[in-house]
């Protein structure tokens, strides 16, 4: 029963989506949808020492808490059979985090963070009641920690259907609050100049991922002469660990390299094309600014980066190439033909719009507050 003491305090929430920006990104757009309802509400994001919220969850101004993290090997092995201890100790840690915050409500997004976080949760009982699970499934194909949360979970959400988790509500993907807000025609001129970009040349965006794509470099960099000639600009981040030496003809507008878009808003606003991969969080981002897009799946696993954007590419709004199809004579004799064809572009954008979801966010954090305030009623 809610004693008047915890009544008065603020709710506690608790993301977990550490790991890969895939993870970690949707934690965080739901954790600003949350201060949006409750700007009183204490948000601790779970994260481990591997994954990338070391960086990205302090730069947002929020606290993180760090618990072992609990790989989930596919194969047998020694590394399979370490996973009971490894997930009893992180669960261990995970209820300390639990109990030092005084959470409400536990938001997991899967990985290896989100395992321990269910499992904990639901062995926290605070006055009778036990700490409630909201789960958010972002790829297209549910992983191993959001299969087995689902059982344990009191609300499940999903980006798209069938996605594995029976009964989940589909909401599409929290993508943050300045890339579902963006007016990109009304930033562009400040962006291109932000990015030292041709003002008024078609722009083409290319990316993959944080890390960046080797084959996206090696398809794209070699093209910089055919794109530079068709008066395009490019916008392109390789990666931290990877170099390109794009050689564009006197006269062209710029070819603009950097390791790492830090402004993903503005450089969203910048483009009139989109040449990426296609991990669930980047799909759900682009298709919410409406940018039409060539999508090139990473091969691997079993195709959860095709799954991601085919139902953009049944609408209209992208196009994908397989890896191994996407080569320097590819995108010389595509992209140019493509990007200055305005009417064609508009069309695919408005196609591409029309799938994505910018109330995704708030329809989980909604969930979650709902959830924490019910448990404080019981």
């Amino acid at each position: 029963m809610s004693t008047k003491k915890e009544a008065g305090r603020p709710l506690s929430v608790v993301v977990a989506g550490g790991g890969t920006a895939g993870h970690i990104e949707p934690a965080l757009a739901v954790a600003d949808a949350v201060r949006q309802l409750d700007p009183t509400a204490r948000i601790t994001a779970l994260g481990t020492t591997r994954g990338l919220e070391t960086t990205i969850v302090p730069e947002r101004g929020y606290d993180l808490k760090l618990i072992p993290p609990v790989p989930l090997p596919r194969k047998p092995g020694v590394e399979l059979a370490k996973t009971p201890w490894r997930v009893m100790r992180s669960v261990r840690a995970t209820r300390k985090v639990f109990r030092e915050v005084q959470a409400d409500v536990v938001v997991g997004f899967g990985g290896y963070v989100a395992l321990p976080a269910y499992l904990a949760a639901r062995s926290t009982i605070r006055g009778g009641a036990r700490l409630p699970v909201v789960i958010h499934e972002a790829n297209a194909s549910a992983g191993v920690a959001n299969k087995v949360g689902a059982k344990l979970a009191d609300r499940v959400m999903a980006a798209v259907p069938d996605c594995g988790l029976s009964g989940a509500t589909v909401v599409g993907i929290p993508v943050r609050g300045a890339i579902t807000t963006l007016d990109r025609s009304a930033v562009r001129a400040q962006a291109r100049q932000f990015f030292g970009l041709d003002p008024d040349a078609p722009t083409l965006l290319v990316f993959g991922g944080s890390q960046g794509a080797q084959r996206l470099n090696e398809a794209v960099a070699p093209a910089a002469g055919a794109l530079g000639e068709a008066g395009i600009g490019v916008l392109h981040a390789y990666g931290p660990k990877n170099s390109i030496d794009p050689r564009s003809p006197d006269g062209a507008p710029p070819y603009v390299d950097v390791s790492y878009l830090n402004r993903m808003d503005l450089a969203y606003a910048a483009a009139d094309l989109v040449m990426c991969r296609s991990g669930a969080m980047t799909v759900a981002e682009i298709s919410a600014t409406g940018l039409p897009a060539v999508y090139v799946p990473l091969p691997h696993g079993n195709g959860e980066q095709r799954l991601n954007a085919l139902p953009v590419e049944q609408v209209g709004g992208c196009l994908i190439v397989d890896n191994e199809d996407v080569t320097p004579e590819w995108v010389a004799a595509t992209i140019p033909s493509l990007i200055t064809d305005t009417e064609r572009l508009t069309a695919m954008g408005a196609a591409a719009a029309s799938v994505g979801h910018r109330d995704a966010a708030m329809a989980v954090a909604t969930a979650a507050v709902e959830l924490a305030k019910e448990r404080r009623t019981r």
